[in-house]
């Protein structure tokens, strides 16, 4: 098949025309099942319609109304936790939905558990610890924020000039391209030195603190795990630098939340980061799951390793692309297109 053909069957599978009457009949063909489905940050409408990264956003408004659309339908949202143990069980599971977010920025706890605890649902906490200990440069948050407060900046030794919402996500595209790698904490330096920004108030503008972690281990609504300190690409590394980003991510939760972190999840999470020597270190380092970012469902049996998810795009705001993923026609379309 070709691209464009893929496209168009994409693009019709995502209206609600096709998709939702597929949903129902699916529903009678697929029944007991799971679908675990993540993102990492959230904007209001409003300001969603701006950000220059705005694909990185889930719009919370959509997910409210999304989390009132799967309870009607008779789904019933879960933790990872009772999703591996329905899993397992032999009887009936009916229908279940797990949400996570990965990494963990500010917005989480100001914006995003406030929405699930509205609809009185658990979510789960993937924790990039690097985040809270300010260790992680924020690259990626801090360029986007001067992309779209400033209407100059200088990047590389030119200036850029930005006018319209257009002009400001081409350019986070062109910039995030250019810095991605090893090199991006030291380009994002050299950006903000060059544009007058306080570094450590942008991370702290952005990033979780262990205080507000503090305060959503204790919220009965709140299952939290881990993801990785550095946000590693874990089939990159060696294994010992690999059990490293595994382990003390685990054990800095533990010790500064006292709790005790049972689930992790892959940073990027595809068939390239991570395999089944990662899925055997995740074991080794004392978790009882792994996720990956792989699209598909969760029946019967399923692997505690390799869990699949499947991510939730900011720019598709529509139920007919969310009934896509719980009915698996997306991680279909993923096999089919070999995105795994």
């Amino acid at each position: 098949m070709t691209i464009l053909a893929l496209a168009a069957a994409k693009a019709m599978m995502a209206s609600s025309a096709f998709v939702l009457p597929l949903a129902k009949a699916a529903d009678r063909v697929l029944g007991p099942r799971g679908c675990c489905l993540t993102f990492h940050r959230a904007a209001p409408s409003e300001q969603w319609e701006r950000l220059p990264n705005r694909d990185f956003y889930v719009d919370a408004d959509f997910l409210d109304r999304f989390l009132g659309y799967v309870r009607d339908q008779g789904w019933e949202v879960v933790t990872i936790s009772e999703a591996l143990r329905r899993a397992a069980s032999a009887g009936s599971t009916g229908r279940y939905v797990n949400f996570s977010i990965d990494d963990c920025y500010r917005d989480t706890f100001e914006l995003l558990v406030p929405v699930f605890r509205r609809h009185n649902v658990p979510v789960t906490l993937f924790v990039t610890t690097g985040i809270p200990d300010g260790t992680l440069p924020l690259w990626a948050a801090g360029l986007e924020d001067a992309l779209l407060s400033e209407d100059r900046v200088t990047v590389d030794g030119e200036e850029m000039t930005l006018s319209s919402p257009e002009q400001r996500r081409a350019a986070f595209a062109q910039i995030a391209a250019s810095w991605d790698g090893p090199q991006a904490a030291d380009r994002y330096a050299a950006f903000c030195a060059a544009n007058g920004i306080d570094i450590d108030a942008m991370h702290w503008k952005h990033a979780i603190s262990w205080e507000m972690l503090e305060t959503l281990a204790r919220d009965p609504l709140v299952e939290i795990g881990a993801h990785t300190v550095s946000h590693a690409r874990i089939a990159s590394l060696s294994p010992r630098d690999a059990m490293h980003e595994l382990a003390d991510a685990r054990l800095r939760l533990n010790a500064r939340l006292g709790i005790e972190v049972e689930h992790f999840a892959f940073p990027y999470g595809r068939a390239a980061d991570c395999g089944p020597r990662d899925f055997a270190l995740a074991q080794k380092a004392g978790f009882s799951s792994a996720a990956t970012t792989r699209k598909g469902l969760v029946h019967g049996g399923q692997n505690p390793f390799s869990i699949p998810r499947n991510t939730m795009n900011g720019s598709h705001r529509s139920v007919a692309t969310m009934e896509m993923h719980l009915t698996g026609l997306s991680g279909a379309a993923a096999k089919v297109m070999g995105r795994v």
